[in-house]
């Protein structure tokens, strides 16, 4: 699953490409990705028949981005939720046949469009917009407003951005201190900061200095304010680079993001550490495979 820095990364290379396209018509191929954003989703046809039909004429007017989401605003006022998840795509080709790709990468859709895994399609005013995805874990979802979103508790569980003003090292501290569980653990579950999954909770702990394994309660001031500084610091510079291409995810003009290469331990078990030189070991918290130096993390 693509984590922030690169749905960040997708949002801006799209906006130059849509911002200002009319919507002229839609096709949904499979009901189920825009009936619902659980994880078990029944499809259902007068959802279908609402995005088919709702959005038609209006204009797209803005591109932003909720936690991993990305949000399409309309000029009739609606938005479009997309959650590509772990094998989403979005694919604008113009009227020239010229495409510009971004999220998993399907190999199909670099020569055919539509092909099988053309589930939603935006016939524009210039051009055409795909959402494809080969597993359907993904959805788009219409809503009348934005403030609709938040009404019905789509975001409930999701902590503050890196970007936001409002994320603070004071910020971080007290609500770390109110989690009993190891820091990594915390850090995935997006309750506190949006956007960290397995790559980036692996190097902002690096960089940090603390070990993913420590209980997050047990955090010092001191330390939460690395940790800050970490996350403050990865981030903006992933998003900067494009994010990582570890997860197949290539940004809207088909590019793949190069903030890999600033990897320090993320992938990095049995080598040596940047710093220390010691072997970098690994465990598994939270199914995901963790990698750290024992030596400069404590």
């Amino acid at each position: 699953m693509p984590e922030l820095p690169e749905v960040e990364s997708l949002r801006r290379s799209l906006k130059p490409y849509i911002i200002g396209k009319s919507i002229q018509s839609i096709i949904v191929h499979k009901p189920k990705l825009v009936s619902g954003s659980g994880t078990v989703r029944q499809p259902l046809e007068y959802k279908k028949q609402e995005f088919e039909t709702q959005p038609i004429g209006a204009k797209i007017t803005d591109i932003t981005r909720v936690a991993k989401n990305l949000i399409l605003h309309l000029s009739n006022g609606q938005v479009i939720l997309v959650h590509l998840k772990m094998t989403g795509q979005l694919v604008y080709q113009d009227d020239k046949q010229n495409k510009v790709l971004g999220g998993h990468p399907i190999e199909v859709s670099e020569s055919q469009l539509p092909n099988q895994h053309s589930h939603i399609i935006f016939e524009l005013n210039q051009g055409t917009l795909y959402y494809n995805d080969v597993r359907m874990f993904g959805y788009v979802l219409l809503y009348p407003n934005l403030d609709t979103i938040y009404k019905l508790g789509h975001f409930d569980e999701i902590g503050l951005d890196p970007f936001d003003s409002q994320f603070t090292a004071d910020y971080l501290y007290k609500n770390l201190k109110n989690k009993k569980s190891k820091l990594k653990t915390v850090l995935l579950d997006q309750s506190i900061v949006t956007g960290l999954g397995n790559i980036y909770a692996d190097e902002v702990c690096f960089r940090s200095g603390i070990l993913p394994t420590r209980m997050s309660n047990t955090l010092t001031k001191k330390e939460v304010d690395k940790l800050y500084k970490a996350i403050t610091e990865i981030i903006p510079k992933a998003v900067e680079m494009g994010g990582s291409s570890i997860a197949n995810y290539i940004m809207a003009d088909g590019s793949r993001g190069t903030y890999a290469r600033e990897h320090k331990v993320y992938g990095k078990a049995g080598r040596q550490c940047v710093i220390c030189d010691a072997t970098l070991q690994k465990t598994i918290i939270n199914s995901r495979t963790t990698v750290y130096c024992q030596f400069c993390q404590k």
